[in-house]
């Protein structure tokens, strides 16, 4: 057999590249298998259970089918739309909620005098349940709190507010504390993203006369603009599904609905009125809300990086 015969063979007998890629993607699919079943099981098998009991009337102990009855009075529901208007409303303090830390933390990267303990306190909401928070939110924002009584020690009696009585500003409360809840969280991403900055890159704007502004704006924010998409899609869906245990403690979603969110509502509905499947329809439509905007969010990150 000839050399160019034996080189034929070996070549036929080699797996192409094609042929290498179909296998690694089987095998791929093959070890992944495990994973889909687990994830399946423990979150595919809620959510089918919730979409089956949202066209049922289920009062806790027993089921009875009434099919898409059960969404047609939940979307002609006037307290889920308040609720829907809540929870967009809230949508105005994620810029705040990102904002501040944002500058918080390029403070703190300056390496201020007593930045250590600056950047501890900061990080405290972080270490301090929601729970607590929400305690503290509940004394300051009270017609008898802490706000109150500052506004007294300055001569201000006459603009005493009651912030969690009133309809039109017990929403403000919440925003702020929700605010005050993602400082830490945030200031600590904008803190690790500016840890990976090349000083050099600073130093060399600031040797070519750029001012703090100019390094700010063409040199730190670009750097961390992957960190701030992250911390948008965490604040944003923590607006949405993370604030139950402000609610709860601060204003159990009054007064009246002013404070109820989805997810508050889908815990009035089914432990206070015994109503769980109408409470699984409304937690579908807020899982669906939050899905749609988790992934118009990454879509839009991944635009932008293409």
């Amino acid at each position: 057999m000839s050399l160019t015969s034996l080189a034929a063979t070996g070549q036929r007998r080699r797996p192409t590249a094609s042929l290498l890629a179909k296998r690694r993607r089987r095998v791929g699919v093959i070890l992944i298998l495990p994973a889909l079943a687990l994830v399946g099981l423990l979150i595919g098998y809620p959510i089918g259970q919730a979409v089956y009991y949202s066209f049922t009337y289920w009062n806790g102990l027993t089921t009875q089918w009434v099919g898409v009855s059960t969404w047609t009075q939940a979307f002609h529901n006037p307290e889920m739309w308040t609720a829907l208007k809540n929870n967009a409303e809230l949508l105005l303090s994620v810029p705040f909620a990102l904002g501040i830390p944002l500058l918080v933390a390029v403070m703190l990267h300056q390496r201020v005098a007593g930045w250590k303990i600056f950047r501890s306190i900061y990080f405290l909401p972080t270490a301090i349940s929601w729970v607590v928070i929400g305690l503290v939110a509940e004394h300051f924002f009270a017609y008898s709190g802490t706000l109150n009584s500052l506004l007294s020690s300055l001569g201000l009696s006459h603009a005493h507010t009651n912030m969690l009585g009133e309809q039109s500003q017990a929403l403000i409360a919440l925003g702020i504390t929700f605010i005050f809840s993602m400082i830490g969280t945030n200031t600590m991403l904008f803190l690790t993203g500016l840890a990976t900055l090349d000083p050099s890159l600073e130093e060399a704007a600031r040797i070519d006369g750029a001012g703090a502004w100019r390094i700010f704006r063409h040199i730190t924010l670009p750097h961390l603009s992957r960190f701030i998409q992250l911390a948008f899609v965490m604040t944003v869906i923590s607006a949405f599904s993370a604030l139950f245990s402000l609610i709860f403690v601060m204003t159990n979603g009054g007064p009246g609905y002013s404070t109820t969110t989805m997810e508050f509502l889908v815990y009035q509905t089914g432990f206070n009125q015994s109503e769980f499947g109408t409470a699984a329809l409304y937690g579908i439509i807020l899982f669906v809300i939050t899905a749609v905007v988790g992934i118009g969010q990454l879509r839009l990150i991944g635009a932008k990086d293409s």
